[in-house]
């Protein structure tokens, strides 16, 4: 995600900042500091301390095996299951798992503090060895920067973790800095300091590169489609050892279609490191991290035919994928009754490229994209359309990509996973789940797990042949994407987060 929630009003007016509580535990229950390690040996440790393991966001883990697909979360029939801790009613924002500690967003349904009392947005921390609560840090949601509809929600934000601190964005647009033990380091109110506005609240699950944290904003346009703050920022690096502001961009300024729910990515071209930004005008902008010069842009929607709330144009709710010198993204619109379902388009894009890459039909082969970044695209509708069955090759998506071994991973929201060629975006086989999905595809020890709204888990081969090895059922929606870390699955429903191992 990463943006999974349903809304249907949205915002009202401005706000003021957010109050936060905290409810903290020793130090000395806590496991000790574990380095993490990315594309190591097969016999590594590694953590997840990001939403997508790493920067570049690719929902693919190399290093863990032998990973359940067999388990049983029913109460008195437990099978391979290491613990089960307790959330809110709603779980969006993780988990990530870093230095024996796991963290996850949720909200104030079922009170761990019974002094905190309403609508709060929480994070919480449990002991990554026994699932052992250790604290939580409280964000009042405020109801005039967020919609009301948004404050069940609690924290969509999934946090990312580099060595005793971690940093994450509460939903009325404040950017939270806190230590492992959730004391609050700094904030940044992004409403109080530039008028940020989010359609329905902000998400951003954000990146670090050196010094500078960097942020999608959220903002965006009030449930009549009016743009409140056109002025102000939708991307922004912050100090991390300071809280202080090191550049923004307001691109894509009077041109956001909704809102901003993407994240963004991290890729290293000839050496050089770019920050990409999925724009709510769905253009991707690659800037210099450090700078904030762009470096290019691509508009990723040739055609833009809005005529009306349930006729919006696409735009991403899904994060950039980037393996080599490819990206790999989705357009979709965030998941509500209020918009038709469409065909939509998934992206492969050429990231080497400078300046205005943009292209004007989705046929990479049209001499008109001769300069664009445009390597295929999949979807579209079925020309001629089909006497029954679905019209589109691909719809909306709200989910991030798992792309490894020549072959991608991507699911839409409608329901369908399809599994692609890397190099040449053709369809080697797709899954029709009859239920919805909002998380995204998870592939490791040669696997791929995939959660839906109806509770239960898919795990497929990996491989250009479809081949379901199982299907578990959980104890409630699973809104959020499986992770592995250290042998363990992590699995976050509706109210509860799961630890998965073999033998447990």
């Amino acid at each position: 995600m990463n943006m999974p929630w349903k809304f249907r009003a949205v915002l009202v007016a401005l706000a003021p900042a957010i109050g936060m509580a905290i409810y903290s535990v020793s130090e000395a229950s806590v496991c000790s500091r574990r380095t993490v390690h990315v594309g190591a040996k097969n016999d590594a440790k590694t953590d997840s301390p990001l939403y997508g393991g790493t920067t570049a966001r690719n929902m693919v883990n190399l290093i863990d095996k032998n990973v359940p697909i067999d388990w049983n979360v029913e109460d008195g029939k437990h099978k391979n299951v290491k613990w089960i801790a307790n959330l809110g009613d709603r779980s969006f924002g993780g988990p990530v798992i870093a230095d024996g500690r796991i963290y996850v967003g949720t909200n104030n349904a079922k009170p761990r503090d019974k002094a905190v009392k309403d609508k709060k947005a929480i994070l919480m921390c449990f002991r990554e060895s026994d699932g052992n609560f250790l604290w939580q840090i409280v964000h009042d949601i405020p109801a005039d920067v967020c919609s009301a509809e948004a404050l069940p929600e609690g924290l969509c934000s999934t946090p990312v973790v580099e060595g005793k601190m971690l940093y994450y964005m509460a939903p009325g647009c404040e950017i939270i800095a806190a230590d492992i033990m959730g004391n609050v380091k700094w904030t940044y109110n992004l409403n109080k300091e530039h008028k940020v506005f989010p359609h329905h609240l902000a998400n951003c699950s954000p990146l670090i590169h050196g010094d500078l944290i960097m942020f999608v904003t959220g903002n965006g346009t009030d449930e009549e489609g009016k743009l409140h703050s056109p002025k102000a920022p939708s991307f922004v690096a912050i100090n991390k050892n300071t809280g202080k502001l090191a550049w923004h961009s307001n691109l894509p300024g009077t041109r956001i279609i909704e809102g901003q729910w993407s994240n963004p990515t991290l890729a290293v071209v000839n050496g050089k490191t770019q920050v990409i930004f999925p724009g709510g005008d769905s253009v991707l902008y690659s800037f210099e991290p450090e700078t904030g010069n762009l470096i290019w842009k691509c508009d990723c929607l040739p055609t833009r035919v809005k005529k009306g709330a349930r006729e919006i144009d696409l735009y991403f709710v899904a994060t950039p994928v980037v393996v080599g010198d490819r990206l790999y993204i989705g357009l979709g619109v965030y998941p509500t009754n209020a918009h038709t379902p469409r065909s939509s388009q998934f992206l492969c894009l050429d990231v080497t490229k400078k300046g205005d890459v943009s292209f004007k039909s989705f046929d990479a082969k049209d001499a008109k994209n001769k300069d664009s970044a445009l390597v295929w695209a999949f979807g579209g509708a079925f020309d001629p359309p089909p006497e029954k069955g679905r019209q589109v090759k691909f719809g909306s998506t709200i989910s991030t990509a798992a792309v490894h071994d020549g072959l991608v991973y991507i699911a839409e929201e409608a329901g369908y996973m399809h599994c692609l060629d890397a190099a040449t975006g053709q369809r080697h086989w797709d899954h029709d789940f009859k239920a919805t999905v909002w998380g995204s595809p998870y592939w490791v020890d040669g696997k791929i797990y995939i959660g839906t709204e109806d509770g239960e888990i898919l795990i497929f081969q990996h491989g250009k042949t479809r081949k379901v090895l199982a299907t578990v059922n959980m104890d409630g929606c699973v809104w959020s994407t499986p992770v592995v870390a250290n042998g363990v699955l992590y699995v976050t429903t509706r109210f509860k987060l799961h630890a998965i191992a073999i033998g447990k």
